[in-house]
């Protein structure tokens, strides 16, 4: 499993670590826990809301699908996301990042957005999670 899917698999399991929440908090304990707090849970309605997301071929979110790569909320709540499509020739190539931010976007505590597409590491079936698997009858 790659470097990005860890960071996904922690997420997906709520193990409470927070991509860009060490840098640039206060050293004082408490604000720094009630930092890390707000932030992740605007990460968790980040990821709310990007589960709302479809591959139009596959019928399931670009979440479970293994799309998502990264997701990063700072204390200043700008987010940036770090995604990928099944192929470069995919249909959604020029829809579907602009989907993404636009959900994202339009969240009350949301203050910037950024997504940036990547082609590396590639991504595969192997990226999806258990849940997308069952759903696709993938075993």
């Amino acid at each position: 499993m790659d470097d990005y899917h860890k960071t996904d698999d922690a997420e997906k399991t709520g193990s409470g670590h927070v991509e860009g929440a060490e840098s640039g908090q206060s050293t004082s304990a408490a604000a720094g826990a009630s930092s890390g707090t707000g932030t992740e849970e605007l990460k968790q309605q980040v990821i709310k809301a990007v589960k709302t997301c479809y591959d139009p071929e596959i019928p399931v979110d670009i979440y479970e699908l293994g799309l998502i790569y990264e997701i990063r909320v700072e204390p200043s709540a700008e987010v940036s996301v770090t995604m990928t499509l099944t192929s470069p020739a995919c249909p959604a190539a020029m829809s579907l990042p602009g989907e993404v931010e636009d959900k994202i976007r339009t969240m009350a505590k949301v203050k910037d957005v950024k997504v940036e597409v990547v082609w590396d590491p590639p991504w595969d079936p192997s990226k999806m999670s258990e849940a997308a698997r069952l759903q696709l009858g993938m075993f």
